[in-house]
């Protein structure tokens, strides 16, 4: 057995948030919900849109329409029925964001916007929660550069380079661990100018989200060696 009795018990007993279900977040959850994680929270207030079909893991024709966080509890109720699951469909916002943390052992942030992912890291923090937060994977192709680090230690991603702005201003510039990739974005021909919506591609995200998910059950491991 790879782990052991003694890291399954480990993994068992711990409870984990996934704050946003998407290309990155669903692929973590289930990760989470394979491994053996006793109890898992997730929210997202999204449904399943068929834009979603190229990178999101519960995104098919038939669920479009669905709300994201019972599509994937369905889901995980098959691959493990005693798995202690907890969907709550809503977005994360900062006040209700001790709500939705509390209970924790661990938080990943898979969430879109800046403002959010500073609350969830700043209330972890408090809290004395793991925390893990994944940067940009929109307009990038090379899964292969993704990797796990310190966020004083990222560069080329213009989402970590504001989020590392907002997190200077709490106080905060080291001491974060981030998924994220030095890849520089790359933007389609047809859209060089005027606003763009970050395009994706099927396989960063799901790697980026397999990443926070070995992240997170590793430092659960080793507690306990």
């Amino acid at each position: 057995m790879l782990i052991g009795e003694q890291g399954l018990s480990a993994l068992s007993a711990a409870s984990i948030v996934v704050l946003g279900v998407g290309g990155v977040g669903s692929y973590a959850a289930e990760a989470l919900a394979r491994a053996g994680v006793g109890r898992l929270r997730l929210v997202d207030g999204d449904v399943v849109d068929v834009s979603n079909i190229n990178r999101q893991l519960h995104a098919l024709d038939s669920t479009v329409g669905k709300a994201k966080v019972a599509v994937l509890a369905d889901r995980f109720r098959e691959i493990n029925p005693q798995l202690r699951l907890e969907p709550i469909q809503e977005y994360y916002a900062p006040q209700q964001g001790q709500a939705l943390l509390a209970g924790c052992d661990w938080v990943v942030d898979a969430v879109d916007t800046v403002a959010a992912k500073t609350d969830i890291v700043c209330s972890s923090l408090e809290a004395g929660q793991g925390v893990i937060s994944c940067m940009g994977t929109g307009n990038k192709l090379d899964a292969a550069l993704l990797r796990v680090d310190d966020i004083s230690k990222t560069f080329n991603c213009p989402l970590a380079r504001v989020f590392r702005r907002e997190l200077g201003k709490k106080g905060i510039r080291r001491g974060v661990p981030v998924v994220w990739s030095p890849e520089l974005p790359k933007i389609a021909e047809e859209v060089q100018s005027g606003p763009r919506t970050p395009a994706s591609i099927s396989f960063v995200p799901a790697v980026a989200g397999l990443l926070m998910a070995s992240y997170v059950i590793n430092k659960i491991l080793q507690l306990k060696r």
